[in-house]
């Protein structure tokens, strides 16, 4: 059985390399008969692909896919920064913060995510700066910058209370609750997670609610569409049927009109 289950593990990671590398022949096919003013998406996606380092087993594959995401980005980036696109240049900042996090250079990783909170202060994006904040919080405790990391997702909640944003606010309540226990402060820590799951089970109750409403509006829909139905079929069946009762009353009426005739010729 632990065979068998090796194997199927085996031929899955397989399989999904196989996806992946299809995936990037025909993305950089693509790169190759595009123009250069029309490149800088394609580099992203080219990176998306490579940002998926976390599922790769092997350090060094890990490394070369590291290595390529940040070689796109940076592509994609010197793209969007010729063409003066902000939202292009916020996800490149942000894919570049990822990287350099998961390869502990602190330095860069803060550097490029405060790149990306300040185009999303400049553009009013509340949900981005919330989520940028989270991520330069969860940096600053990498370096046990405990004091800053908390100010960080103070001001992430906040903005998150103040926009009445419940799902933003459970991610901040998982940032608070990974602080904490890097502080080990587990109570603490304990609070933030009960937080974040009674958001998260608000917010799928209200999923539930909405899509029970849906599904009861739509059966009424359906209800009054048959009923008006019914009552169509039954119009043009009585529409049908009125030549046939009128054909069926002029012979009735014809035939007692000549039974005189047939008694008095008996």
């Amino acid at each position: 059985m632990k065979r068998l289950f090796t194997l199927l593990f085996i031929l899955t990671a397989a399989f999904k390399l196989s996806a992946h590398a299809s995936d990037l022949d025909s993305l950089k096919q693509k790169l190759q008969v595009t123009s250069d003013s029309l490149k800088g998406p394609i580099y992203t996606q080219i990176a998306a692909q490579y940002l998926g380092y976390d599922t790769v087993s092997t350090r060094r594959m890990k490394y070369y896919f590291q290595t390529e995401a940040l070689n796109y980005t940076m592509l994609a980036l010197h793209y969007y920064s010729t063409y003066n696109d902000t939202l292009g240049q916020r996800t490149s900042f942000n894919a570049l913060a990822k990287v350099y996090r998961s390869q502990r250079k602190f330095i860069q990783a803060k550097w490029f995510i405060l790149q990306s909170n300040t185009i999303s202060r400049q553009r009013k994006d509340t949900l981005n700066i919330i989520t940028s904040l989270v991520e330069l919080a969860a940096i600053k405790s990498d370096i046990k910058d405990y004091k800053l990391s908390m100010k960080d997702l103070n001001d992430a909640l906040n903005l998150s209370l103040k926009t009445h944003d419940p799902k933003k606010e459970s991610v901040v309540q998982v940032g608070y609750a990974e602080l904490y226990r890097k502080m080990n402060d587990f109570d603490k820590a304990a609070a933030a997670i009960k937080r974040h799951e009674f958001l998260d089970d608000s917010l799928n109750q209200v999923t539930v609610d909405s899509i029970a409403k849906v599904a009861t509006a739509d059966s009424i829909k359906i209800k009054k569409k048959d009923s008006v139905l019914a009552k169509k079929k039954v119009y043009t069946s009585n529409l049908k049927r009125r030549p046939m009762l009128r054909y069926a009353r002029h012979i009735t009426s014809m035939s007692f009109s000549q039974s005189p005739l047939l008694f008095s010729s008996l």
